[in-house]
């Protein structure tokens, strides 16, 4: 019998891909997956799809939407400046869908969460068992609050750093911004971990749907880190910014941007390591370990 897998988010960035990674395995032939969407909007009218309503902010609304669902993969997420939402949908709208995934028999929980749940750098080859939760913001703090209700239940909590390509609204915008605010590249060796959407979406129905038994909190990016300076270039050219003159050192940079609060905070991000390693475990899930991947492979054509 096929599986039936519950999928949330899944007209997100990343809830997207999923959605689309569990098609392509529809498509492979007998055994594909069953595809339940929880929407809170319209009906999804894709074939092959069933559609569940339900919203992550009224708990009661999630009555039922687990039953018969073998996985459930848990790619929602609010992310702003709305306090209460935030924790309304990250944090209190998954423990109540945990806790309806539990009663209904469910045998595994997938969370796609953040690494931003560490907090601020620097992290340099870090493990998932060497650091502690630190997050620094509301949505952060709300997500690893998720988490918790996750791992509790014994399910997984899959952490990516940089996500990108189509459909990204964070990444590739925010060092846009960055870089139109300097009006020049930037000359910085940190490094930063990344992974592609598709192959961080084909993770995620691959952990859900394993015969094995993964539990625990595993990050999900590329083996290789990329250096700030090749992340710059990747998105100077994905948006076709004119960057004149040589490329500015952090400090050039910072004097540049003293009067934007907003772009210093992009650019104290970059100025820190943030690489994260757990190379045995996703060679396992994504079988690309040894593809060298760049990060303009992943942006594709703006």
């Amino acid at each position: 019998m096929s599986p039936r897998v519950l999928v949330t988010g899944g007209s997100g960035f990343v809830g997207g891909h999923v959605v689309a990674a569990l098609g392509e395995l529809r498509e492979g032939g007998a055994g594909g997956p069953e595809v339940r969407l929880l929407m809170r909007g319209a009906p999804d009218t894709s074939p092959g799809l069933e559609t569940a309503r339900a919203d992550l902010t009224a708990p009661a609304t999630l009555r039922g939407v687990c039953d018969g669902v073998d996985v459930v993969l848990h790619c929602a997420s609010h992310v702003g400046a709305d306090e209460r939402l935030t924790r309304s949908v990250n944090e209190h709208g998954t423990r109540a869908l945990v806790e309806e995934a539990v009663r209904a028999g469910v045998r595994r929980i997938v969370y796609v969460s953040t690494a931003a749940v560490y907090g601020r750098g620097p992290f340099t080859r870090a493990l998932p068992a060497e650091v502690p939760l630190a997050p620094a913001s509301p949505t952060s703090r709300a997500r690893a609050a998720a988490e918790r209700c996750v791992l509790d239940a014994g399910g997984v909590v899959l952490r990516p750093h940089l996500v990108l390509g189509a459909g990204d609204r964070w990444v590739v915008p925010g060092v846009g911004a960055l870089l139109a605010g300097l009006g020049a590249r930037l000359h910085c060796e940190t490094r930063h971990s990344f992974v592609k959407v598709t192959a961080l979406a084909k993770a995620v129905a691959a952990v859900g749907l394993s015969d094995d038994a993964p539990t625990g909190a595993h990050h999900v990016n590329h083996p290789r880190p990329a250096h700030t300076s090749e992340l710059v270039e990747a998105v100077s050219g994905h948006l076709a910014l004119p960057m004149p003159g040589p490329p500015l050192t952090l400090e050039e940079a910072r004097a540049k941007l003293r009067d934007e609060p907003r772009l210093l905070h992009h650019l104290d991000m970059l100025a820190v390591d943030h690489w994260f390693v757990d190379d045995e475990w996703w060679d396992g899930v994504s079988g690309d370990g040894a593809e060298d991947v760049s990060v303009a492979s992943c942006l594709g054509t703006p």
